[in-house]
């Protein structure tokens, strides 16, 4: 996977924790840098831990379905970008509680619940053999800072975005799915 790919793979992972971000800037009372500073340290940790454990479990898969992992590839981003796109649909019908006070479980919780996605693009990345370390950096570090930023932006500017930027980014997961597939096509 070139540079350009991994750096659109990274924000399409990190819009689920970008939009989560927003929703709990949205229900902070007072917005302090060290709670910010937690929400973007989890976020982005488990967006660069999930891809590691993907990545080995695809290794233990690899030497059983390695002339299908294009065809996986494909519809691992494409079944994780459509989920995306589903539940960003199903928050807007939805209404979300709010919940006022800062809490590790939750941030925990919801931080393993954002890195899912990355769990499975890391067993992609093994079995399209692709080394693991630049995009997890990556991964991890744009996470990160799309966080901060969103704990931020939804403190500032509300909750006009926030459902939208999933589909966003299952459309983006969706698209590098297909990217994956006719490029293993065209090598045939």
């Amino acid at each position: 996977m070139d540079l350009i790919s991994i750096i659109i793979l990274s924000f399409a992972l990190a819009l689920d924790a970008f939009s989560i971000s927003i929703t709990w800037g949205l229900t902070l009372k007072v917005c302090k840098i060290k709670q910010a500073l937690w929400i973007a340290l989890f976020f982005g940790g488990f967006q660069a831990i999930m891809p590691v454990l993907g990545w080995i479990a695809g290794i233990r898969l690899q030497l059983i379905i390695s002339q299908l992992a294009p065809w996986v590839a494909f519809l691992l981003l494409l079944a994780i970008g459509f989920k995306m796109i589903y539940e960003s649909l199903k928050m807007e019908e939805e209404a979300e509680p709010k919940c006022n006070i800062f809490s590790f479980k939750k941030l925990f919780v919801l931080a393993i619940a954002t890195s899912i996605d990355a769990f499975a693009v890391g067993v992609t990345f093994a079995l399209l053999s692709m080394s693991i370390w630049f995009p997890i950096v990556m991964i991890g570090l744009i996470t990160f800072l799309l966080s901060l930023l969103g704990v931020y932006t939804g403190k500032k500017i509300g909750h006009l975005f926030e459902s939208k930027i999933e589909i966003l980014g299952g459309i983006i997961l969706i698209l590098l799915g297909f990217k994956i597939l006719i490029e293993h096509l065209l090598s045939l």
